[in-house]
């Protein structure tokens, strides 16, 4: 119980509210304590240091499994943040880690799910509401809390912690985060190709819904791809939509992975880390040529799309994502990097010379299901064959040679 009551923001709360009710409705901000930093070894790459500076001990012996498991270092950075999380809700409540019950994780999740996330802040004026709905796009701006998926994340992750400790007989008798027994099951008995059986979501887990995949329309294409001043920018956005090359694997491409005459390059893919090869445009190799030619070819060992500004230094993902958003402010669009593949893989998986299997090849499905996804009726196809259905001349009934006329008014009237 508090003493008096606590101003939050502009907030007045009641001091029969417990710190964990605070925390659940979203009523009290969780310090920022501790951090994730990277190591110079590489089991793990990733630590997780306290208000002390020191690595907590406990996470520490959990992400060098992970890293020995062959995870890969991003999978266990991302862990490490989601543990972070956890540890700095139980010191704010002062409860140690083996110590740690369903009460700590209720306050966790209530608080994810009430509290704004410091990522989706607007400084901007007159930018959008979060969650708004964009006129042109149809597509939903991020809203100002965190996503289902989020929460859902950080449960797999803080329960993955709890086993790997439970193990070694280590931390509470009972999981505070228990694994959902229904979904195991169902997972267990499906095979890979099969549709994903019906099964109960486990305790804290959030309901995510199925969105469809966003493609541009060739419509807006045009005007989207109309905007970009720079051959760098048109490469890349057609290398993007002609291959399906996901935003990394691109911006990794180096001169030695370009086989200009077969109209191939080389990609890591992601998860397998293998070097794989996929198809581009001849349009999109044109631009990506005069690109090279007026700013250089760099080293066959460097990646080929920089920075045209300031020290020469490969292009990063933020620094795309910033072109995107830069047509986006030109148009009143919010399209995202990953809409390119989407537009990719809806293209050619509506394209009558190419099957299915080979679309999973080109975009490196590992299940032929999320291929399908794409193979949809697009909505501006049905527009125009709408547009034509309704242009159409309405018909006019007929008889069959040899029936007079004079006969049928006799019978049907008219």
């Amino acid at each position: 119980m508090i003493d008096s009551a606590l101003a939050v923001g502009c907030q007045e709360v009641p001091v029969t509210l417990s710190l964990h009710r605070q925390l659940m409705e979203g009523l009290v901000m969780v310090p920022k304590v501790g951090s994730v930093v990277r190591l110079d070894t590489q089991h793990p790459q990733y630590a997780v240091l306290g208000a002390d500076g020191a690595p907590v001990a406990p996470v520490e012996a959990y992400l060098r499994d992970l890293s020995l498991s062959d995870s890969r270092p991003l999978t266990v950075r991302s862990y490490a943040y989601d543990l972070l999380r956890w540890h700095r809700f139980l010191w704010l409540l002062d409860v140690t880690w083996d110590r740690a019950t369903g009460a700590e994780v209720d306050a966790m999740v209530g608080w994810l799910r009430s509290a704004p996330n410091p990522q989706r802040r607007r400084f901007k004026t007159g930018a959008p509401e979060p969650g708004a709905v964009n006129p042109r796009t149809g597509k939903r701006h991020l809203k100002a809390g965190y996503a289902p998926t989020t929460i859902n994340h950080c449960l797999t992750v803080v329960s993955s912690f709890y086993d790997f400790h439970s193990e070694y007989g280590r931390g509470p008798l009972i999981s505070p985060v228990p694994a959902s027994k229904e979904q195991r099951e169902a997972l267990a008995h499906s095979a890979p190709s099969a549709p994903l059986p019906p099964f109960r979501r486990g305790r804290w887990r959030q309901r995510v819904p199925k969105a469809d995949p966003r493609a541009i329309p060739d419509a807006m294409w045009d005007e989207f791809f109309a905007v970009l001043t720079h051959d760098r920018d048109r490469a890349a956005i057609l290398l993007y939509v002609s291959s399906g090359a996901r935003a990394e694997e691109l911006l990794g491409v180096t001169p030695a992975d370009i086989d200009w005459q077969g109209q191939t390059f080389y990609v890591i893919t992601k998860g397998t880390q293998e070097r794989e090869k996929i198809p581009a445009s001849p349009q999109a190799l044109v631009i990506l040529a005069a690109y090279l030619d007026a700013s250089g070819m760099p080293p066959s060992d460097e990646r080929v799309f920089r920075t045209r500004r300031g020290p020469d230094r490969p292009l990063s993902y933020w620094a795309m994502r910033r072109v995107i958003q830069r047509a986006n402010a030109k148009l009143g669009t919010n399209w995202t990097l990953h809409d390119l593949r989407h537009t990719a893989a809806e293209r050619m998986a509506n394209d009558p010379n190419l099957t299915l299997v080979e679309v999973q090849a080109i975009l490196r499905h590992k299940e032929l299901s999320t291929t399908g996804r794409y193979l949809r009726a697009r909505v501006e196809d049905l527009f125009d064959a709408l547009q034509a259905h309704y242009n159409a001349p309405k018909p006019q009934p007929t008889m069959a040679p040899g029936y007079d006329p004079e006969d049928f008014k006799a019978v049907f009237g008219g």
